[in-house]
């Protein structure tokens, strides 16, 4: 959705000029509305389950039994032999028994016991008509979903009397059907979790609040139920192929470029961007509203989590002079995590060119003298020259371009700098001695950063590809792969094939045909000179033979 001009709902200062062209930009920027996304449905018929002390879980359960149909789950520490022992009191289900495994979400919670003979599944035990529970309040103090985001219809308020009065306000108008965005579309074809088995990218992964994203095999899969569009997985993404899609970032982008046109336009100087999110974020920006600087831009999301580096830096070549990055306590730990990782590599690449590493901040508010103070400060650089390229939704294409741009006016550019560990940039560093060019990492890189040489024996490398996914280093039998996190600036320079190690061919004793290189033969006749099968002569001579020569020699007609 496009963001709402916070002043139509408080008055934000319009005291200079800037205040002025801010409140012109924003009536402009409503304009720009995104495409529709996917919707996810969840249907509750109501059964609720309670987990916890008998006594106030009975007590919470007559509280909601006019709307819901209860059952309250005593967790035993023994597995009762037909897995539950069951009651009922005042019509509501006492069910003691040892709870096995919960998962699920709105509409779709499975409940399993543990028996002595095996697991069993407690919605059809106490006969619900159906397999599952549709909401769970979890009073435990250790709940059995602990994960920093809870899934839709899960509560577990612990020991926190004003969660638990939140809890059951919200619970009894969980009956229904309901609907949610779709946040995010999936590439798995630039995927760069694993190859063949190898380990690579975990970024979306850890940064992840719901642990909606799951490793399968080479690729992941994000279980849209489970997905609350936290959106820090598509800022940790390398190569984008987990993208946010409410809006995508073309359509933000285009949003964002068009406010900043219009402030311009009205005479609006030193353009700052201040992003939060629709909830937590937009009641914090309302108690900020009255005392922020009228150059601030304020821009309102979904979380802030789904705006990274690639939005930042396409902003700054847009004009920015500054992007603002407004979270809350209330943002879970690992998107600032994947946050403030993005912060260290963008930084970093802005320093390289000489620009202030303020133009992009990270302000946690905590309601303190020292947070407004954060708001307040503001870089000394010169305005950046606006950029006229157009974005698309390929995140390295869109870095590229706004990277390129702002090194064209970069005021101490350096033509290479390091990284940060973990940075989605680099190149990868080959020791010659080691390497016997068997070309396995060339099989597995799954972004075409690595090719072989064709006819002769090399290793080849275009640093612009690599996202420092690590599935080389993983894949090569002589751990002859350093990742080395970089950037370099020029594009013709990242973007050339150059080779990181080549050597002679070794050609076949028989035929003379090039098969393999001298270092693999020495270095395979080395490893067997010992091995049983390799004591006589012409078994040495069929290893420095081609497989065709090799055949023949094994059986002569």
């Amino acid at each position: 959705m496009p963001p709402v001009p916070p002043q139509q709902a408080l008055k934000l200062p319009e005291k200079t000029a800037k205040g002025q062209a801010r409140a012109a930009a924003l009536q402009a920027s409503t304009a720009y509305a995104p495409h529709h996304t996917a919707f996810v449905s969840y249907r509750s018929t109501g059964h609720l389950l309670l987990i916890g002390d008998e006594k106030q879980a009975l007590a919470l359960a007559k509280q909601l039994r006019d709307q819901l149909q209860c059952t309250v789950l005593v967790n035993a520490f023994k597995a009762y032999e037909n897995g539950i022992s069951l009651s009922s009191t005042d019509g509501i289900r006492i069910v003691r028994g040892k709870l096995g495994n919960l998962r699920g979400y709105l509409g779709q919670f499975t409940v399993n016991l543990s028996t002595s003979q095996g697991e069993v599944n407690l919605a059809q035990r106490c006969h619900l008509g159906q397999t599952h529970f549709d909401l769970v309040l979890d009073l435990r103090l250790s709940p059995s979903l602990g994960q920093e985001i809870l899934p839709p219809g899960y509560y577990a308020p612990r020991d926190n009397p004003q969660a638990l009065a939140q809890a059951l306000d919200e619970i009894p108008g969980l009956v229904g059907e309901f609907e949610k965005p779709k946040f995010f579309n999936y590439d798995p074809s630039i995927c760069a979790h694993g190859q063949k088995g190898l380990q690579g990218c975990n970024r979306c992964l850890e940064a992840c609040p719901t642990l909606a994203i799951t490793s399968v095999g080479d690729k992941i899969q994000v279980n849209p139920y489970l997905c609350q569009g936290g959106g820090s997985c598509t800022a940790a993404c390398p190569t984008g192929a987990i993208t946010y899609a409410y809006p995508t970032v073309d359509e933000l982008l285009s949003t964002a470029r068009a406010m900043l046109k219009h402030y311009r336009q009205a005479g609006g100087t030193q353009a700052r961007v201040l992003f939060y999110d629709r909830e937590t974020g937009a009641e914090t920006f309302t108690r900020l509203a009255p005392q922020i600087p009228e150059e601030v831009l304020p821009f309102e999301v979904e979380e802030i989590g789904s705006v990274g580096m690639d939005i930042w830096l396409t902003l700054l070549a847009y004009g920015a002079s500054q992007v603002i990055l407004l979270a809350t306590p209330a943002t879970a730990p690992s998107v600032l995590t994947a946050l403030e990782a993005q912060l260290s590599y963008a930084t970093a690449i802005l320093k390289g060119m000489g620009y202030e590493p303020q133009r992009l901040q990270l302000l946690i508010h905590q309601d303190d003298p020292q947070s407004t103070e954060t708001l307040q400060a503001f870089p000394s650089g010169p305005e950046i020259e606006p950029a006229s390229f157009a974005t698309f939704n390929e995140k390295r294409t869109t870095l590229r371009l706004a990277v390129e741009h702002l090194f064209q006016q970069a005021p101490a550019p350096q033509p290479i700098i390091p990284l940060p560990a973990g940075a989605p940039f680099g190149e990868i560093q080959v020791d010659r001695q080691t390497c016997t060019l068997c070309l396995a990492c060339v099989s597995v890189c799954p972004a075409s950063a690595l090719l072989d040489g064709g006819e002769r024996p090399q290793l080849r490398f275009i640093e612009a590809n690599c996202v420092q996914c690590g599935v080389c280093q993983a894949a090569c039998p002589e751990d002859a792969i350093a990742l080395s996190p970089r950037m370099v600036y020029e594009s013709i320079r990242n973007r050339e094939t150059r080779v990181l190690n080549e050597e002679e061919p070794f050609a076949c004793i028989e035929c003379g045909k090039p098969f393999a290189t001298q270092k693999m033969i020495a270095r395979m006749m080395e490893k067997l000179k010992g091995h049983w099968m390799f004591q006589d002569e012409k078994a040495i001579r069929r290893l420095q033979m081609c497989e065709t020569c090799r055949v023949k020699d094994l059986y002569p007609k």
